[in-house]
């Protein structure tokens, strides 16, 4: 058998129960798209059930153009995060089995962000100056100082809403191995401060038309404990990741890797390993909605990507096999039509096919972690310490 888990990077499902601490205090990324493109039309996700999951939440929204069905061709239900962030990593994370109870280190946004001690020895230890040093969009920071940073040869550096240390360069000006090795430094000079992600941003142009390039890696924090990925491909399970799931796991657990920077790439992926026999777990990561279109707060480009992903889910659902399992859901949220362009804390929706789960409520999961006991129990492998399985 294979199992997919395909998480939607950001499509939340609506505001969750300690949102208000985050800021975020109704947040809706999918009713709230919907509602911004009067209705989105995703017919493979409504078959699926996608529809039905707002009425099991407390002050659920229905999503616009995507109403329940009666019967759902799949189970559907939604997930709530137990770790304190609303990031990549810790929802990831999380979804592999872990909490993160304390969470990762946030850095203030405005200037400096990053403690002098750090930043100096980052500077000694690469032999170039910093710009920066505050929250900012990605986009914005680089239009603001690219053209500092390719007169001076300096490095950019940032934070966000995220626990990150984001370092920008020109690859004109500094060599891609000269910015991943530069990384690695501040991988090793965060690691004291319990930070989730060093991210490497590339980007080309010239002042006033510069553009990131796909050339962004993430250097992950150490992982604290073995993943569903480590059991699997303990036991002789292949584990293939697709997107930036390499990187946010550092390679651990993983068998087989097909990095992906953009939707696209990502999707043709899972449709070649569709055509591979057996057995494999497939986790992959679909960037497109939180990077392009959540971060910008571009709601038409945010409907227009689910559109074409549920085009693409109603490619693979026919190549699986009855015994597979298919897993639908998302890392956290990141309204567009909400204040600021950080990721917003909310439910994220769960929808599965395969393994019996024909129009099933899986109710609202307390966890992430159910997936990974979910995998451990499809795989036949012992118990992970968190989670339920919903099988």
């Amino acid at each position: 058998m294979k199992a997919y888990l395909i998480v939607l990077d950001s499509v939340g499902i609506g505001a969750a129960p300690d949102a208000d601490a985050y800021g975020d205090a109704g947040a809706n990324t999918l009713a709230h798209i919907g509602q911004a493109v009067g209705g989105l039309k995703l017919p493979t996700l409504q078959s699926l059930g996608l529809g039905n999951i707002p009425p099991l939440l407390p002050g659920g929204l229905p999503i616009p153009g995507v109403p329940p069905v009666a019967p759902a061709g799949g189970g559907f239900g939604a997930m709530r995060e137990r770790s304190t962030g609303k990031d990549t990593t810790t929802g990831h994370w999380e979804m592999a089995g872990l909490l993160m109870e304390k969470g990762f280190h946030l850095f203030p946004h405005d200037h400096p962000s990053f403690p002098d001690s750090l930043i100096s020895e980052f500077e000694r230890r690469t032999g170039r100056k910093t710009l920066g040093n505050k929250a900012a969009s990605g986009l914005a920071i680089i239009d603001e100082l690219g053209p500092r940073q390719m007169a001076e040869g300096a490095w950019i550096v940032y934070t966000s809403g995220d626990s990150v240390f984001q370092i920008a360069a020109h690859e004109g000006v500094i060599p891609l191995a000269e910015l991943y090795a530069g990384c690695l430094i501040a991988r090793e000079l965060c690691n004291p401060y319990v930070v989730g992600r060093v991210i490497a941003r590339p980007y080309i142009g010239t002042p006033g038309a510069f553009k990131r390039t796909e050339n962004r890696r993430d250097f992950s924090y150490p992982l604290p404990e073995p993943t569903i990925l480590d059991r699997l491909s303990g036991s002789g399970i292949p584990v293939i990741t697709v997107g930036k799931l390499d990187d946010i796991f550092a390679g651990n657990g993983i068998t087989e890797s097909f990095h992906a920077e953009n939707n696209p790439d990502a999707q043709a992926s899972i449709l070649k390993l569709a055509d591979r026999p057996g057995p494999f777990f497939c986790f992959a990561n679909l960037i497109d909605f939180d990077m392009l279109y959540g971060h910008r707060r571009d709601a038409p480009g945010y409907a227009a990507a689910l559109e074409r992903t549920d085009h693409f889910l109603g490619t693979l659902i026919p190549k699986l096999a009855p015994d597979d399992l298919l897993i639908i859901t998302a890392d956290h949220g990141n309204d567009p039509t909400f204040k600021g362009t950080d990721h917003t804390r909310e439910f994220v929706p769960l929808l599965t096919r395969g393994k019996g789960q024909h129009n099933r409520s899986l109710g609202i999961r307390d966890g992430f972690y159910d997936i990974a006991q979910t995998l451990a129990s499809c795989f036949i492998i012992p118990p992970l310490p968190r989670g339920i399985s919903f099988l």
